[in-house]
């Protein structure tokens, strides 16, 4: 079983669905019943992967020593920023170390989510560090790490948010709302899943091996396609299920390919990861970087901020060529794009003309599509195959 797919799956969640419908209109708490939920959905899920599920027992140990222990050694002797580097990557470790082990195929320390649970626990850690986070009960903690729904693909949630609803008993009115809401996003979500993304899978493998121009040019649209209603539909799921057990978490696309530039697609595209990644790394390495005098304008800060956040970002998917590829290709866009509407005449005296927007919403998409033919590894494969 696996989670959103297969009969059993669903079978299982309206069952819990319904329990907490129920709990929701009678106006009781659902957060003892969500950490159940939790608990059992991970079980089943893991049952028949002995390996993973042993590595996702170690794995959650690990976070609570160091996010407990963490936040015990910053009450009592404060910021110290060796310490605070030290537990940060004791928390990242098992992630890099299983990303290593995939250059050699290994399955080290590899289990489902691994990486979404990192963002939360490294989340988390740095926050306390900040000042942000002085209390973390040991069962809210496991809630918010566990949470099934978005524990395999996202979205990426913040745990002070977590936390407001994880402790919020709504009304009888507040919570039928987050009912319809939630039902109506797993709806959009099964379409999007079961019958765009099917639709464009299969068209992607009618083109796949053609040897014309225009094959290998649908091969690109149908992947970006695919990629986009598989993964949107797969969010969307798990919102609607996190909403029906109390929590709103975060959406995770808001219509990516009518961006006007490359900067709004990454507001609109896999959201949750992309404001993770800017509030963690790009906004900390730019007051780093203005703090200590590295670069002489902002503007040459900002655009190396944006090709190491994102080049991070395509080693977080991967350490193959493709993903830093790709991670790169967009780091330079995005560098690019800040430097061109800082500078250009051009854009400032016609970005706010409807006929621009259009063109700039033409261009960007057709960037986008490029990049996930990078993505796909498809163009590695196209360059070794000229090269040979």
């Amino acid at each position: 079983m696996n989670f959103f797919e297969g009969l059993n799956f669903f079978t299982y969640l309206i069952a819990a669905l319904s329990g907490a419908a129920v709990l929701g209109i009678l106006e009781k708490p659902l957060r003892h019943y969500v950490f159940l939920l939790s608990v059992l959905f991970i079980t089943a899920v893991f049952w028949s992967k002995p390996q993973q599920f042993l590595y996702l027992l170690i794995y959650v140990l690990l976070q609570i020593v160091l996010v407990k222990g963490y936040l015990a050694i910053r009450k009592r002797y404060g910021r110290k920023a060796g310490i605070y580097h030290i537990f940060l990557v004791l928390s990242i470790a098992p992630l890099l170390i299983n990303k290593i082990g995939g250059l050699f195929h290994l399955s080290v320390l590899g289990f489902l989510g691994i990486s979404y649970l990192t963002f939360r626990a490294v989340q988390m850690i740095i926050e306390i560090y900040d000042g942000v986070i002085e209390e973390v009960p040991a069962v809210e903690f496991l809630s918010f790490l566990l949470f099934f729904p978005s524990i395999s693909s996202g979205p990426i949630d913040r745990s002070r948010r977590f936390h407001e609803d994880y402790e919020k008993v709504y009304t009888r009115q507040e919570y039928l709302e987050l009912l319809g809401d939630g039902l109506m996003k797993i709806m959009l979500g099964l379409v999007y899943k079961i019958v765009l993304a099917a639709l464009f899978a299969k068209w992607m493998e009618a083109v796949a091996y053609g040897e014309t121009w225009y094959a290998g040019i649908g091969y690109v649209y149908c992947y970006g396609f695919n990629m986009f209603f598989d993964f949107a539909g797969y969010s969307l799921m798990a919102v609607g299920t996190s909403y029906i057990l109390g929590v709103k978490a975060p959406d995770n696309f808001r219509l990516p390919f009518i961006s006007k530039d490359i900067k709004g697609f990454w507001d609109r595209w896999h959201i949750s990861l992309s404001h993770w990644f800017r509030d963690f790394i790009f906004s900390r390495f730019i007051m780093t970087a203005i703090r200590k005098k590295w670069f002489k304008t902002r503007l040459t800060g900002a655009s190396i901020g944006f090709i190491i956040n994102m080049l991070v970002m395509g080693a977080w998917h991967g350490l193959t060529v493709s993903y830093l590829l790709y991670g790169l290709y967009h780091g330079v866009l995005l560098a690019l794009t800040e430097i061109y509407q800082k500078k250009a005449r051009f854009y400032k005296k016609y970005k706010k003309k409807k006929w621009y927007q259009a063109v700039s919403c033409f261009v960007t998409f057709q960037l986008v599509m490029f990049g996930f033919y990078i993505f796909s590894g498809r163009m590695i494969e196209t360059v070794a195959g000229f090269i040979k």
